[in-house]
């Protein structure tokens, strides 16, 4: 029904005057984010009212609507809203091919967890004829071989011990707790940059280019970089459908200030109906202004610009890194009490005794960054075709797949399914 509306309506807007284009465009708009509020957000919306008139000693009565969430929804429904805002933006001529356009809004690779496409790149994949690409078959089957890899070998191991400490995080150290939180960042980059890379990679072997979805992002130096770089379609999509619309960067400083949380407090409502996501989001758009305002008025980048020394930048990655890992914990906690007894019991005093559990683990994923501070210039963590030796390049490809076989974790759902 979706693609059904948008492709129409985007019909519709290209015969239109200008008098009247917005207005049809906000049939799409109505009908896609309305689908989306009623689907995922109006239980969320509609306990949150009962609480705030409950903590003014007024009760009210509520019911909420058992509604199965649509797989993909906040993907695809993007997506659509992306081709009809670009049709009226005339950065691209609406399609009268409906099988095409119903096959990009479906495309099976990226349906159910992006990347979220844009028309003006995907949609004219299927228009036109597709040839096998020796090269580009390669590349999918590295992206693909390294995309379990991520998944099955690093998030779905990470997934067991979070899960355990998680639940149970009263038993635990603060040390043990930071290593939880830690290992959770790995697991949720494992999992859905693993995904990202199987879908880029299938999409390769059918003939289709995909837009890159992560970037190396625990290389980041800052939050501005981490965000270049964290699932790109998501973070771009914002940027041009929301920031820009709000006026951008060319702002005074308050109207700055009110842009970037509302970017950030969107971004946290799209992962999730939960007030954790919410305050996660916001987190992250508060240490980007900071971030924003100290480059603005002080000489920090030129300053570690000119001091080009990788022990710099390995500091600066490591304070991005440590501010990342503690936002994930509101990511991932059930409750923002929940989240803040975590955080609280991490800062105790058992934060300075050894942690328990699997030290080893640890020592596996620390190796794992190093491998990608070493693959960092390169377009995927499986992109060798520079090394010369061919009997090297297939030992790396065995013992990928070894490990997959061997140290694959019991099997997880991928946590952005739920979104």
């Amino acid at each position: 029904m979706s693609s059904l509306i948008d492709f129409m309506v985007a019909q519709k807007i290209q015969l239109t005057t200008n008098n009247t284009r917005k207005l049809v465009l906000s049939i799409s708009l109505f009908f896609n984010i309305g689908m989306l509020f009623v689907f995922k957000y109006f239980n969320f919306f509609i306990e949150t009212f009962a609480e705030v008139f409950l903590l003014f000693g007024k009760p009210i009565s509520h019911s909420s609507l058992a509604f199965v969430l649509p797989v993909g929804i906040s993907f695809y429904t993007f997506q659509t809203l992306s081709y009809t805002i670009d049709v009226y933006k005339k950065r691209i001529v609406p399609t009268t091919d409906i099988v095409s356009f119903f096959a990009f809004v479906s495309f099976f690779p990226q349906l159910v967890a992006g990347p979220i496409e844009r028309a003006t790149h995907l949609l004219p994949q299927f228009e036109k004829k597709r040839i096998f690409d020796y090269k580009k078959s390669i590349c999918g089957l590295q992206l693909i071989l390294g995309g379990l890899f991520k998944k099955m070998v690093i998030a779905d191991n990470c997934a067991l011990i979070v899960n355990n400490l998680f639940d149970n995080y009263q038993e635990y150290s603060g040390s043990t707790l930071l290593c939880g939180a830690i290992i959770f960042g790995f697991q949720i980059y494992g999992d859905f940059s693993g995904y990202s890379d199987m879908a880029i990679g299938t999409s390769k072997l059918l003939g289709f280019d995909l837009m890159k979805n992560f970037n190396f992002p625990y290389l980041s130096k800052n939050l501005i970089e981490f965000w270049r770089r964290w699932h790109i379609s998501l973070s771009t999509w914002f940027r041009d459908y929301v920031y820009i619309a709000l006026g951008g960067n060319r702002v005074s400083n308050p109207r700055l200030v009110f842009n970037i949380l509302i970017v950030f407090l969107l971004s946290g409502l799209w992962h999730g109906a939960n007030l954790t996501f919410v305050l996660w989001g916001v987190l992250h758009g508060v240490v980007l202004l900071v971030t924003i305002f100290i480059n603005k008025y002080t000489n920090t980048e030129r300053f570690f610009a000119r001091k080009n020394y990788a022990f710099l930048d390995l500091i600066r990655i490591g304070i991005t890194f440590f501010i990342v890992t503690m936002a994930w914990i509101f990511f991932r906690a059930e409750t923002i009490t929940e989240a803040f007894l975590y955080i609280s019991k991490i800062f105790s005093n058992s934060l300075f005794t050894m942690p328990q559990g699997n030290k080893w683990f640890l020592l596996f994923l620390i190796g794992y960054m190093c491998i990608e501070w070493l693959q960092k210039k390169k377009e995927h963590l499986l992109d060798i075709d520079h090394i010369s030796s061919k009997k090297i390049r297939y030992l790396i490809y065995y013992t990928t797949a070894f490990l997959i076989f061997y140290y694959g974790g019991d099997l997880q759902t991928f946590i952005y399914f739920q979104f």
